[in-house]
């Protein structure tokens, strides 16, 4: 076998386990060997595609030929598998929510640095190019200084699955959807968290929350409202943006969407008054055309490697690891401090995050 391919086995064959197949594909150091599932049919699937059914965690392990143990079962389970994996001398790579908990995690940390193994945790979502384009003007300052952001993911299926309904498996919205939009606005700003207030949906009555609404305050200005909701028959923007110089909005996963700002070559006109129900308004006047800029939304590069080149130059040491532990670490604490905004119905302060 070649030195430099890396055989991967999967745990959980299920709609992200089977998709990772895809995503490790085009890494030419990278080779699925196979898969274990609890459900026969998902092995039977596996091997039409040529890959090895395993009959247990157990045969992946005494596998010399897999290098690395992909987990992609419900959230629950991954602390022990990964902890079990990383013993038995393999690398590892994490579905989120890596863990229910922080306390887990780092239990896993605690285990991979014990072995001298990686773990790294699939925050695929930093990769979005509706992400891409907000942090990009966020850093160029395409709407000037950016000091409030909302983020949304909306829909109206309520909570898909069976598991993610329930407490035990580390169901709801919060650790579904959350965990990606908290990651991506923890690395729209270097600084501290000043406060958290936060409300769950309990609308459809399952045993977890179905949506959640969160705003949180940084100590250098900026305010965040991050929200997922599954009982949205029409939803508002994924993103919504405002700067001292602009405002820019994106309004699905399209990308469709605009920036609008101060046209700097231009003295600022006054807006002409407008009718508003039964009165006039100048204040609530869209701005003069003169004095402004309406500019498209434009795809940002993407980042040098994908998820799984970075994971394939971090085994071979030629790349940093794209998802730091420390960042996962931050997200899940972020988590739990939204879970207890919402509990306690307070605005949660000295936050050490």
């Amino acid at each position: 076998m070649d030195q430099n391919m890396y055989q991967i086995a999967i745990v959980g064959f299920g709609g992200m386990g089977s998709y990772h197949t895809k995503l490790i594909q085009p890494v030419a150091q990278l080779q699925v060997r196979g898969v274990y599932d609890i459900l026969p049919y998902r092995l039977e699937l596996a091997a039409t595609q040529g890959l090895r059914a395993y009959g247990s965690l157990e045969e992946i392990l005494e596998d010399d030929q897999v290098d690395v143990v992909l987990i992609a079962t419900p959230n629950d389970s991954h602390k022990e598998i990964a902890i079990r994996s990383l013993q038995a001398g393999k690398h590892v790579i994490c579905e989120k929510p890596v863990t229910i908990t922080s306390a887990d995690f780092l239990e896993i940390t605690a285990a991979a640095e014990a072995a001298g193994r990686v773990f790294t945790v699939h925050q695929n979502r930093r990769w979005d190019p509706d992400f891409l384009i907000v942090k990009e003007i966020v850093e160029k300052k395409k709407a000037g200084e950016v000091f409030h952001v909302e983020s949304r993911v909306q829909g109206a299926n309520g909570i898909p699955g069976d598991w993610r309904q329930l407490v035990a498996y580390g169901g709801g919205m919060l650790l579904d959807w959350g965990v990606h939009l908290l990651d991506q606005l923890l690395l729209l700003t270097d600084s501290k968290i000043e406060s958290v207030k936060a409300d769950l949906s309990t609308i459809l009555g399952t045993e977890v929350d179905d949506g959640f609404t969160t705003t949180i305050h940084f100590k250098d200005g900026l305010s965040a409202v991050i929200e997922v909701g599954t009982t949205n028959y029409i939803k508002l923007p994924r993103w919504y943006v405002k700067g001292t110089e602009g405002t820019a909005v994106i309004r699905d996963w399209s990308l469709e969407g605009e920036i609008v700002r101060t046209n700097p070559d231009v003295a600022k006109v006054e807006p002409t008054p407008i009718q508003a129900g039964v009165g006039l308004t100048k204040t609530m006047a869209p701005p003069s055309e003169k004095s402004t800029l309406r500019l498209p939304v434009e795809k940002a590069a993407p980042p040098a490697q994908s998820f799984y080149e970075n994971f394939a130059a971090l085994l071979e040491g030629r790349s940093a690891q794209a998802v730091k532990n420390e960042q996962v670490l931050r997200v899940l604490r972020l988590i739990e401090t939204v879970f207890e905004a919402a509990r306690t119905q307070t605005v949660v302060k000295d936050i050490d995050l």
